[in-house]
């Protein structure tokens, strides 16, 4: 059965992370996809859009799939439905991500099973943004 990473290794995850691409970001503000990656941004994060249906999101050219994104990507952060997961996870595999992380109920454990067979890191039915404020949140904080 599937198990998270501890919240060590999701603290060590995130501090050692520099760019995101969020599977399925919308350009509309009132999603939560748009809400987590403009926070990814805020926080320091590059943020590598993945929508076939966009031009740009948060000031950044969209890709329409993984695979088309040049540079190294860290986390891939999914928003799709749990039946496109095992897609993704073979897209990520195939450009040496570190880590995939599905948000909340969005659940695949064979393809779970797959990337980390492969050596990636796998979050699911977590959200990020959630994560990250409950982790790193405090040093993030004292400065505002």
């Amino acid at each position: 059965m599937f198990q998270n990473p501890t919240d060590q290794q999701l603290v060590d995850l995130l501090q050692n992370s520099k760019t995101i691409a969020v599977v399925g970001l919308s350009g509309d503000p009132e999603k939560a996809s748009y809400q987590v990656a403009a926070y990814e941004q805020s926080q320091g994060y590059e943020v590598v859009p993945i929508n076939p249906t966009v031009e740009s999101v948060l000031g950044r050219k969209a890709q329409h799939i993984l695979t088309e994104v040049e540079g190294p990507i860290d986390i891939v952060n999914v928003f799709r439905r749990s039946g496109e997961v095992a897609t993704i996870v073979d897209q990520a595999i195939e450009i040496g991500a570190k880590a995939v992380w599905t948000q909340l109920d969005i659940v695949d454990e064979t393809a779970a099973k797959k990337a980390q067979d492969a050596g990636l890191v796998v979050v699911m039915d977590k959200c990020l943004k959630v994560e990250h404020r409950r982790l790193l949140g405090k040093e993030n904080n004292d400065s505002k």
